[in-house]
This record gives structure tokens, C-alpha cells and sequence, in this order.
């Protein structure tokens, strides 16, 4: 008998990088070493100037350039009310830590202001140099009030007089007039007076309402051509401030804005009625900390000083602006359909083949699943199928996690009448959901008083995947109808937002959907599910269980890949397997929106991981997540950033995708679109930077959200037939509180 020998281990591929030996607490201390880390901020930062470049763009329509540019001021809103506000709390305290890139919170705050200084004065060059004349090229024209003409004066002396004047209160500020609690984010004059010359300065704050617009739009002529003539309210009130002061001599009068922290503090476990605790919370973070103070450019230095003063703030939290003190404002430029030739074509969804109009949803899910993408296509089947299970007699129960929704949501509207019709209505109402908590208050007291049971999550964590599960009594037996979404039960946002929606009778999914929620709303633990990935009880292992078997694939001589589409990669213990990944071979394709603290492309770290952010006409909030799996690729989709929020603080649910139709229209069609756009696309450099990409000579100009509405157009116009039909809302339902119109 020929003895055995053990058969050779296979060739070690070229690319394959040694690992370091692990440190003292298991981890590979050359991945996790601070210069391979891009810090947070400052790469939230380079999003945002993505977004400014989008302005910047000269082949955008104008007024989507506008769009861009009021966007990216109302960003850096929110980044100073919550990120900076959380740094300047940490100097305050004297926190001494820092983060996997080693900066401390002082050395990161003052990288952000460095930052932020030569973006806003890029924003405002942009504006006064381009947008600007522009606009008035095209008769859309802002004007100083004091160059009117004599016409245009009367009429806004008029105006001021009978709409604003009313409307304003001097406030004065002296020894017995303490300086006012003003706004978050509110516009102000500070104003200076004499009761006679050589007489005592006197200030006083005149606050602009905030109930009037921001932006004046004076009477036009009949004529198309007529041009569209605007105004700012808070030039109007400085240009006739004098008439709030009668008897006295003005030494001056200039507008500010101030940023306060808007973040929520709720000590959950505290709090005996978690909904009471957040409105008074909301009503004071109206007034929190001050953390920005926006002036004009022409200030003088004696009124900024004295506006610090006020605020508590030191000359690095002033920033002087050549322009309009809040590009959000231009808002009604970017709204008035009279532009529609200055704005992007009009794009209208195309309904899937699968969910045509009328379709019986429910019948469509027994015999296969469904997968959208919106906005290219409709969102309105999600919003039928609520609407339907509402209507339904054989509709037993729904349950629903809703984190955002639109003011007019129909589908609470639904979930409101299922209710009322007596059928069981459970809903996850996440009421920290930042910066729409009054809003889901409002909705959650709404679906109270209709008779459905409200709950507010899980102590210590937000409720943020979206799920529904609607329970129906088929013929021939009880069956689970679910549907999963990477973006939020929001129609507005849906046309705007790129998600994903999957409908699905799937017993091992609907049984594991309803485990989710039996462990938000009872008292068990979660006993885990097969199929789907469930923050935060086991998603961000079983990530890594994926990334490492790549890995592991890759050191046998195997192809490893992963791709993620992400909006953001944070958490530092999946970067480091990312980076092992890479040094083993695994070639990676990471599409991140927002926020990415990997740096790609370090020799022997990274250079088999590649970064690009896509910043187009519609926000990418899809999460995808592939990896190869030896040719058995695994697909998933997900409401999940890989940040340690979200894998820790947040309830998140990863979702297969099995359909080998559906699978393979992901992996081999949206995937590559995205990776191959060389229109819209930027790659991310080792030194945090971003470089747009271009079409190489002689290749095709791919454009991913271009490409997805031009098949979306091409199917629409194949099913038009069947959409000259209107689906029957229901209508709205009023409550015991509320008046009817």
C-alpha cells in the first residue's frame, strides 16, 4: 500500500501582504495606529464641499445650483448645531480623548474652523462672483434697498410699513434690559443710539420675524419677460430701523445670526414619560448654547466685540459673511416653478412591472418578491400596500417602525384607519430622531387617540430600521406580509432619496421581522435569526464573520471581494478588518457618500481598497453590502452605516436579497453603475482628499443616477397606459382635537 502525502499548501497570491503580529489586546497594532484614520469631522467637511462643488458646477442648471448652495449652508447649520456644539462641550470639560486618528477635541476644533473659514469664503465668492449675476442675467435679481428706484421705494416703503413694522419689537439692552434669550439659528439687528450728540450709547436687538418670508418678492408686470424682483427682510427692517427709534440718533445697526446647540440631552432611564421629557427638551434646546456667531462683513469691530460678549463666544466662533447671512433663504428661488428651464428636467417614477396600478399587492406577494428602487421607481405601491392592508377585512394586525415621516403622511393617515376599523396597530414611533422629534410627537399622540399602540422603542436606543409587518388571513391559512427598506416611510423624501424597498412572504424573513419586533415591544431577549443581521445584537459581528471570511478565502488562493455602498464608515474595529482584508488580497470597492475615516491607497495597508462618494441630483441613502463568498455571493441590503452608532446605539436590520433574479439585477447592474460613474463620482485619496473622476478617452460618460432615470423613463412610457388611472387615497382623519377645514 503506497503511503499518502500531504498535498502542498496552495501558492501564496503576490498581492498578499503579512499580517502584523496581534498586540497585547488582540488586535493588529499596525492597523489600528491613528495615522490610518481620517478624522471624522474633517471628513464629514469634504462631503460637504462635494456638496459645494455641485454648486460650483457651471454645466448645473442655474437654479440647481442654488439648490446645492442652499444645501450646503443648511449642513453646516446642523453640523455646528450638534458636532461642533458636542467639541466645544468636550474642551469645556476638559476631556482628554481622542479619537482612532489621535486628535484631541481642541486640535479638531480648531482644524474645523480653519476648514470651515475657507469654505464659507468660497461659498460667498461664489455667490457675489457667479450664481449672483447669474440670476440677474436671467431676470431673477436681488436688490439693495437702497438702489431702488423711486417706484419700487414706494411700494416697499408701503410694504414695510403695513406688513413688517407691526410685526417688530425693540428689545433695549441695559442695566434693567438684560440681553434677550434669542433663537436658534434667528436673524437680529443690533442696533446702536444716541439720545443727542456726545449723549449715552444706548442697544437694542430687533429680531426679524420669523413668520414673515425671507425673501421679499415685489409685484411684477404682466409681461413673461417681466423680470422676478426680491428683497431681504433683514435689509428691509435695517433700511428703515430709524423708524423703530423715533427721537433718538442712530450710531449704527447690522445683522447677525447666532447657532446654538441644538442637541438633545434625555437621561431615558430617568425619565419617567420618555414623550413629556423630549418636548421640554425640545423647547429648550431652542436656546441652548450659543456656538456660532454669523455677522456682515462690515461689522465693525466694536459690535462683534460686543455680540461675543453677549454670547459667550471667543473670536474663533465669528465668522464674517459677504452676503446673505443664510443661503437656506434663497429656498423660494428653488421652489417657484416659473424657473422650470433654469432646473433639472422634470423626473416622474415609473411603476415596476411587478406592482402595477390596481395590482392586488398581496396576491403578487405570494407568488414572488419584490424589489424597488426608488426614486426611479414609484414609491407609491409602499403606500398602497399600507393603504390596502388598511382597507382589508381579512388584515388582521400591522406593525410598523416609523423614525421619519412626511407632515401629510398618508401612511399614517392608513394607520390611523386600520386602527379606528379595529384592527391591530402597533407602532415604533422613534421620537429622537433628530430634528424631526416635534413632528413624531405630533404623530404619535395622533395614532394614540385613533386607538393604536404606540411605542417608543427600547431604553438606550433609537429605533432606526424600517420594517412592516402586516398579518392577513389568506384562504388557506394565517400569512406574515412583510416589507423592508433601506430609506424611512416617507413619500416626500422617497422621490428624492435613492432606496431600496423589498416586499416579501418569505418565512424565514417574516418570521425573523416579527422576532425584531416582538423584542422592541416585550420583555424577551433576541434569540437571533438566519437570515437577517439585527443591530445591536449581532449585525457588526456577523460583518466581520464576512470581511474575515474573505479574508480567509484570499490567504487560500481564492478571489475575496467586497463591496459596500454606504453613507458613511466610521467604526474602527471594521476598518481594521477591512484593512486586513486588503493585505491579504481581497479586492474592496467601497461607494460611501458621506463620512469615510479609511484612508485607501496606502502601500501595505490599504491599496486593495478603493473609496468613491457619488453627490448628484439625488441623495444616495441606499446600504448595499456584498461579499463574493467563492462565487456563492451573499447581498444585503440595509438601514445601517457602518458606524459604531449604528451598530451599538441604533436598531438596525441587514436584509438578504435570495431571488436570483432580483440578486443578480443588484450585483451585476446597480453595483457597477455606481462603480463605473465617471460623471458624478469622486475617489477618495490616502490624504483624505477628493479627486472627481473623468471619463477616459473613448469610453462611455457613464452617469449611475442619469443611467437609472433614463431606464426609468424608458419604462414608464412602456406602461403608460396602465397609469391613466388615478389610485383613491383615503381620506384624511380628524380627531376629537382638531377642527375640519
Amino acid at each position: 500500500m503506497q503511503a499518502k502525502t500531504e498535498p502542498a499548501p496552495p501558492a501564496e497570491p503576490s498581492n498578499v501582504i503579512p499580517l502584523a503580529p496581534p498586540s497585547e489586546n488582540g488586535q493588529h497594532s499596525r492597523f489600528s495606529a491613528p495615522e490610518n484614520f481620517i478624522n471624522r469631522e474633517l471628513s464629514w467637511l469634504e462631503f460637504n464641499r462635494r456638496v459645494l462643488e455641485e454648486a460650483q458646477d457651471p454645466t448645473q442648471p442655474l437654479i440647481e445650483r442654488v439648490k446645492f448652495l442652499t444645501i450646503f449652508s443648511g449642513n453646516l447649520d446642523e453640523f455646528f448645531e450638534i458636532r461642533v456644539a458636542g467639541i466645544k462641550q468636550q474642551i469645556e470639560s476638559e476631556t482628554s480623548d481622542v479619537g482612532p486618528d489621535g486628535l484631541s477635541p481642541t486640535e479638531t476644533f480648531n482644524a474645523i474652523q480653519r476648514t470651515v473659514r475657507e469654505m464659507v469664503a468660497t461659498e460667498y465668492a461664489l455667490w457675489n462672483d457667479d450664481i449672483s449675476p447669474a440670476l440677474e442675467k436671467n431676470g431673477i435679481r436681488i436688490h439693495d434697498v437702497a438702489g431702488l428706484n423711486a417706484k419700487r421705494s414706494a411700494w416697499v416703503q408701503r410694504y414695510f410699513r403695513d406688513e413688517v413694522f407691526p410685526m417688530l419689537t425693540p428689545l433695549a439692552v441695559d442695566a434693567s434690559h438684560p440681553f434677550p434669550q434669542l433663537l436658534n439659528k434667528s436673524h437680529n439687528l443690533l442696533v446702536r443710539a444716541r439720545s443727542g450728540r456726545g449723549g449715552e450709547l444706548l442697544h437694542a436687538i430687533v429680531q426679524v420675524p420669523r413668520v414673515l418670508p425671507r425673501l421679499i418678492l415685489m409685484p411684477r408686470g404682466k409681461g413673461e419677460d417681466e423680470p422676478w424682483d426680491y428683497i431681504h427682510l433683514s435689509a428691509l427692517i435695517k433700511h428703515h430701523i430709524g423708524d423703530l427709534f423715533p427721537g433718538l440718533i442712530l450710531d449704527g445697526a447690522h445683522a447677525f445670526r447666532v447657532t446654538r446647540n441644538s442637541d438633545l440631552y434625555i437621561d431615558e432611564e430617568e425619565a419617567d414619560n420618555l414623550l413629556r421629557s423630549i418636548e421640554q427638551e425640545l423647547r429648550r434646546s431652542s436656546r441652548g448654547d450659543a456656538v456660532r456667531l454669523e455677522v456682515e462683513a462690515d461689522c465693525p469691530k466694536d459690535f462683534r466685540e460686543l455680540l461675543l460678549e453677549f454670547f459667550d463666544l471667543g473670536e474663533m466662533d465669528l465668522y464674517k459673511v459677504d452676503g446673505p447671512l443664510s443661503m437656506p433663504h434663497l429656498a423660494p428661488l428653488v421652489a417657484n416653478d416659473a424657473f422650470a428651464k433654469l432646473k433639472d428636467r422634470v423626473f416622474q417614477p415609473a411603476r415596476d412591472p411587478a406592482l402595477p396600478p390596481h395590482a392586488n399587492i398581496f396576491e403578487v406577494m405570494r407568488k414572488q418578491d419584490v424589489l424597488l428602487h426608488h426614486p426611479y421607481e414609484s414609491y407609491d405601491p409602499v403606500v398602497e400596500f399600507i393603504e390596502g392592508a388598511a382597507q382589508d377585512p381579512q388584515v388582521l394586525a400591522i406593525k410598523i417602525t416609523l423614525y421619519r415621516t412626511s407632515g401629510d403622511s398618508p401612511i399614517v393617515e392608513a394607520l390611523m384607519h386600520a386602527a379606528i376599523a379595529g384592527k391591530q396597530v402597533t407602532a415604533l414611533v422613534e421620537l429622537r430622531a433628530r430634528f424631526d422629534e416635534a413632528a413624531n410627537i405630533q404623530w404619535a399622540r395622533r395614532l394614540e387617540e385613533a386607538g393604536a399602540h404606540v411605542v417608543y422603542g427600547v431604553v438606550g436606543l433609537k429605533t432606526h430600521c424600517k420594517a412592516l409587518l402586516i398579518i392577513r388571513r389568506d384562504a388557506d391559512r394565517l400569512r406574515q406580509y412583510v416589507h423592508l427598506g433601506t430609506g424611512n416611510y416617507h413619500p416626500r423624501t422617497a422621490r428624492i432619496y435613492t432606496d431600496f424597498s423589498l416586499f416579501t412572504t418569505n418565512p424565514q424573513i417574516t418570521e425573523g421581522v416579527a422576532i425584531v419586533f416582538n423584542t422592541l415591544t416585550g420583555l424577551a431577549s433576541y434569540p437571533g435569526s438566519e437570515k437577517l443581521l439585527v443591530a445591536p445584537f449581532d449585525l457588526s459581528q456577523r460583518l466581520i464573520e464576512m470581511i474575515e471570511r474573505e479574508r480567509d478565502l484570499a490567504l487560500a488562493g481564492r478571489s475575496g471581494r467586497i463591496v459596500a455602498k454606504l453613507n458613511s464608515l466610521v467604526d474602527p474595529g471594521i476598518i481594521e478588518k477591512l484593512y486586513e482584508a486588503s493585505c491579504a488580497g481581497v479586492k474592496i470597492d467601497l461607494i460611501v457618500r458621506g463620512i469615510c475615516c479609511l484612508r485607501p491607497k496606502i502601500p501595505n495597508l490599504s491599496e486593495n481598497i478603493r473609496v468613491i462618494s457619488i453627490v448628484g441630483r439625488f441623495l444616495e441613502h441606499s446600504r448595499i453590502y456584498y461579499f463574493e463568498n467563492a462565487g456563492n455571493p451573499n447581498l444585503y441590503l440595509a438601514s445601517a452605516d457602518w458606524m459604531p452608532r449604528n451598530f451599538v446605539r441604533r436598531v438596525e436590520i441587514a436584509f438578504p436579497i435570495e431571488d436570483p433574479t432580483l440578486r443578480d439585477e443588484v450585483i451585476n447592474e446597480v453595483l457597477p453603475c455606481f462603480l463605473n460613474d465617471r460623471i458624478k463620482a469622486r475617489e477618495l485619496q490616502a490624504d483624505g482628499s477628493y479627486v472627481r473622476l473623468k471619463p477616459e478617452e473613448g469610453a462611455p460618460r457613464l452617469q449611475a443616477q442619469l443611467h437609472f432615470r433614463e431606464r426609468s423613463r424608458g419604462q414608464a412610457r412602456k406602461l403608460a397606459e396602465s397609469q391613466k388611472t388615478p389610485m383613491i387615497r383615503l381620506t384624511p382623519i380628524t380627531t376629537p382635537h382638531e377642527k375640519t377645514s
